[in-house]
């Protein structure tokens, strides 16, 4: 069984890709899923995550708060800013600019800790930055959409604070406390956690695909060109930040990965939930959450080949 697990979590990439394209063949089955599954399944994965989280991983905050700032920092300024600057240069219509703006204003995903840990990247540093940005999204997400998309549409910044302190703060903070009182219990399910969570990925892809299969067809392929330079251009500016601050190789990998790969599954979420009058909204999100796990693996490999040293 532990192999198995491994062998769904080494190829979550391709997973989630078997997911998405399943999903978009035949959408009329998936579609039958409500999207408001989403939200319990979205807070599985971070419930998974406060049952993997330890001690060590919030020391890094108090030990090392010039990276955490750096990274975290960079999570809310690059992202955010690269998909309004992409909106306006591909003129996207409003739905469509919502959905990307979403995704940028959103906290770092799950997954960019397990690419971390595949390129060779400051693990730590990675989990810290996830934490964190995770922590302040709550405040901090609902704020910058209304910042950058609020001249458009009326941004309900208190209902999504809330959305997003009951899908993501909460699971993580039950974890946290389901580990500190039943610790043995869940070191014995530790390893089949990272499988779990792909697991719980892949099927919020299929769902969110499965609801948006004929809006991505209307959304069309430049939709998906801002989604890919969105990602890219977050991977590439994240490593230029490291590099310009001088930071080590592992470090620059993980702040690369981390701005780079969003939580777009809740930006799928809230667009769902608060976006209604805009179904294309969704869209964006559900691209990203294929795209930005195949080019998270693609990087790993890259950066794997890379070395160590900085």
């Amino acid at each position: 069984m532990k192999k198995l697990c491994k062998f769904i979590s080494d190829y979550m990439g391709l997973l989630v890709l078997l997911a998405a394209v399943c999903a978009f063949l035949f959408p009329e089955f998936f579609a039958q899923v409500k999207p408001s599954v989403i939200n319990p399944m979205l807070g599985i994965i971070m419930f998974g995550m406060g049952l993997a989280l330890k001690v060590e991983d919030f020391r890094v905050v108090f030990s090392r708060p010039r990276d955490i700032f750096i990274g975290v920092a960079s999570q809310f300024i690059v992202m955010p800013l690269l998909a309004f600057v992409l909106t306006r240069v591909f003129a996207l219509d409003e739905a469509l600019a919502i959905g990307v703006i979403l995704v940028g204003c959103c906290p770092g995903g799950t997954a960019s800790n397990v690419i971390t840990y595949l390129s060779g990247g400051d693990l730590a540093l990675s989990v810290g930055m996830t934490g964190v940005s995770t922590l302040l999204a709550p405040v901090v997400t609902p704020l910058l959409v209304w910042l950058l998309a609020g001249e458009k549409v009326d941004v309900d910044v208190v209902a999504m604070f809330l959305s997003i302190f009951w899908v993501i703060i909460l699971p993580i903070l039950a974890g946290l406390v389901v580990k500190r009182l039943w610790s043995r219990q869940t070191e014995r399910v530790a390893a089949y956690l990272p499988a779990i969570s792909s697991l719980a990925i892949a099927a919020t892809v299929m769902i969110v695909i499965g609801a948006s299969a004929k809006r991505l067809l209307t959304g069309g392929m430049i939709v998906i060109l801002v989604v890919m330079l969105h990602n890219v251009g977050g991977l590439l500016l994240g490593y230029l930040v490291g590099r310009v601050l001088h930071l080590s190789s592992p470090k620059r990998r993980a702040l690369s990965i981390e701005v780079g790969m969003q939580n777009s599954g809740l930006a799928s979420s809230l667009a769902t939930l608060h976006f209604a009058a805009y179904p294309l909204a969704i869209v964006p999100g559900a691209i990203f959450s294929v795209w930005h796990n195949i080019s998270g693996a693609i990087v790993a490999r890259i950066y794997s080949r890379g070395g160590s040293t900085s």
